[in-house]
C-alpha cells in the first residue's frame, strides 16, 4: 500500500506515529502489525478494510462493525 502510494517507511511512519524501523520491521516480517496499525496504513494510503461473509452475502467495514473486546 505505501509503495503504491509512493510513500517512503519514513513519511507513512510520520503519517500513523510511528518510527522509520518500526515500519521496516513490519515490512520485513521481523514484527507484525496489530489490526490497528493495519487499519492506519490502509486509511493514509486511501485503502478500506472489507470483510465479506459468503453465507449472508453481507460487506461490513471497519466503520460499520460492531466491535466488543473479547
Amino acid at each position: 500500500m505505501r509503495r503504491k502510494n509512493n510513500l517512503s517507511q519514513e513519511q507513512i511512519g510520520k503519517l500513523i506515529g510511528y518510527a522509520k524501523n518500526t515500519i521496516s520491521q513490519y515490512e520485513n516480517e521481523t514484527r507484525q502489525p496489530d489490526f490497528q496499525t493495519i487499519e492506519k496504513i490502509a486509511n493514509e494510503c486511501g485503502y478500506e478494510i472489507l470483510f465479506y461473509n459468503k453465507k449472508l452475502n453481507e460487506t461490513l467495514t471497519t466503520k460499520n462493525i460492531n466491535r466488543q473486546e473479547i
